[in-house]
This record gives C-alpha cells, structure tokens and sequence, in this order.
C-alpha cells in the first residue's frame, strides 16, 4: 500500500539550434512529449514491476492532469480507485525541458497547503478503511511535501499499522519529518538528516553519519534506519547492527526517481522479513540501476536480479 503525493512528470524534448531574438535564451525545437507517473505513482510502477501488487492511496486535482495520470496507471495495471478527486485542488505536475538529454528547465504546478479539514477527513477515512480492508503486507508513505499528508493522516496511519503489525517505510521531506515517530524503516537523504537536525553530516565519514542515526533513532525511535549517501551509497542500522554499503561505480544519466526505487525496494524486503543488509544491499543496486536510465522509470524484477548474479 502506497500512500503519499502522486504527481504527472511531463517531458518536453528537442533541439536548441539557436537563442532567441526577444532574450538572451535558447529556443527549444519540441520533438516530443512524454508523460509519466512520477511521486508516489512511481513507486507503485516500481512495486509493480518488482513483482508486488501496488494499491495507490493518493489524490488529485478535478484536471486533465489527474485523468491523464490515472490514465498511465491504468494502462500499467496499477489500480487507480484509491486516487480521490479534490475539488478546488491542482494535479501537481513536473515539466522538465530537455534539449539531448541536458535539462535546461523545471517548472512546477502545485499547490502545497494542507487539505481542507473536510477533505482530510474524507481521505484519511478512506485510508484506515483501505488498511483494515486491505492489511497490505507493508505500507509506504511517500511524502513530498505537497500538502497531502498531516501530522493527523500520518500519526492514524502509524496506529493503524500498528495494531495490524504491518511494517511502515517512510521517504520523508522537510515539513513532517518530526511526524514520523515509531515507523518500521525511516530514508531520508544525507542533506535531509543534516537539514532536520541541524548539523553537517560528512558522507564521506561514516562516525559522523552514525552519529546523525543515534541522534534520529532518539527522536523517532524508528527501528530501521536507512540513509542514502548519493555517491557514496547507503547506511543502514537497527537497534543491533550497522552497516555501510558502497555505491557501485554507475554511468549517471540521471538521478531523478532514485529514491521512489530505493524505498520501493526496501518495503518490498521488509514485507519477506529480508535482513537489514540485504535490505540495503538491494535498494542501493536498484537505485544506481535506475540512475543509468534517463527520466522517472521503474526497475524490473529481472533487471535486479540479473544485476544480483554479476
């Protein structure tokens, strides 16, 4: 079960042959355009490519966005009946423009305020009655920040998991992040952690990351945590073990839906109680895997598991 900010990645790609008369900026000559789940509906592709069956709990805007989303989902066979209409309330959407592969620009549709009160109710409603309906065997909360989950929704969607004995991992932002308190697996970032807590983390000095998740633990007395490095791979620890696993050597092309992949991925290991090595051994190969596709693309089930017997 996927709960969280689903979101519409628009791509506009072509040449730049020249700079415009009217500024001193370049003309794109638009060859394409592509459309693809991005936000939480990326980690359901990604859940569904892994072999799970994803059930999306999200919301969109009254919007041709919204439909066109549902619309890609569907023709993935990703459930979409999960996916509530908002009145008054826009379908966020990414537009990167790209010119060969090199972006030149992002722009962004969204609203980020927090959902009327009788719009949360409804949706949080909507959510304990899926969990009770469902008992999926770990949830994911993907959180980005656009105004979708509150400290209410979050903290009712903890209890209920809870009392289901249903593992939790969370891909936390900026705004909840303290909300997040007794979950099963906690990512964040490296710049995230460091961010929340206000102290500078050193990649490359594992004393010091350690020294971040002693400090997180205390605060949200989550059981696993899981720290992405970028480059410098993953960290990952419970109560009894550590562990740092290196990034494998990537051709880059691009980063963008690394962490949809390495949550995905790591639910998927709880949910068949995987140990917390394996756990992290795996989400780090499937985040660099998809780091050498360009756009927001799921990992297969055969492509980790090719890459796992090199």
């Amino acid at each position: 079960m996927i709960i969280g900010d689903a979101m519409l990645d628009a791509y506009l790609t072509g040449k730049v042959n020249r700079i415009s008369p009217e500024a001193p900026v370049p003309v794109l000559e638009v060859k394409q355009k592509l459309y693809k789940p991005g936000g939480a509906a990326n980690v359901a592709l990604n859940v569904k490519a892994l072999g799970a069956e994803p059930y999306l709990f999200s919301i969109t805007g009254v919007d041709a966005a919204g439909e066109q989303l549902r619309s890609i989902l569907k023709k993935e066979a990703v459930k979409t009946e999960h996916i509530i209409n908002i009145k008054q309330r826009v379908t966020t959407v990414k537009t990167r423009v790209l010119s060969q592969s090199h972006q030149l620009l992002r722009f962004d549709e969204e609203q980020t305020e927090e959902l009327k009160s009788t719009d949360q109710q409804k949706l949080l409603q909507h959510i304990i009655t899926g969990i009770d309906k469902i008992k999926p065997h770990a949830i994911i909360i993907e959180d980005y920040d656009k105004g979708m989950l509150s400290k209410t929704i979050i903290e009712a969607i903890i209890t209920s998991a809870n009392k289901y004995h249903i593992p939790v991992a969370v891909d936390p932002k900026f705004k909840n992040f303290w909300h997040y308190t007794n979950v099963t697996l906690f990512k964040p970032n490296l710049r995230e952690l460091s961010e929340a807590l206000g102290i500078n983390i050193n990649a490359t000095d594992m004393s010091s990351v350690a020294e971040g998740d002693k400090i997180l633990r205390s605060k949200l007395k989550n059981q696993i945590a899981l720290i992405t490095l970028s480059e410098k791979g993953v960290y990952v620890s419970n109560h009894k073990n550590s562990h740092h696993i290196p990034a494998h050597v990537r051709n880059i092309a691009d980063v963008s839906g690394a962490g949809d992949t390495v949550i995905s991925v790591a639910a998927l290991c709880l949910s068949v109680d995987a140990n917390i090595e394996t756990l992290a051994a795996l989400s780090n190969l499937a985040g660099g895997l998809v780091c050498e596709k360009w756009g927001v693309v799921p990992i297969t089930q055969q492509q980790l598991l090719d890459e796992c017997v090199k």
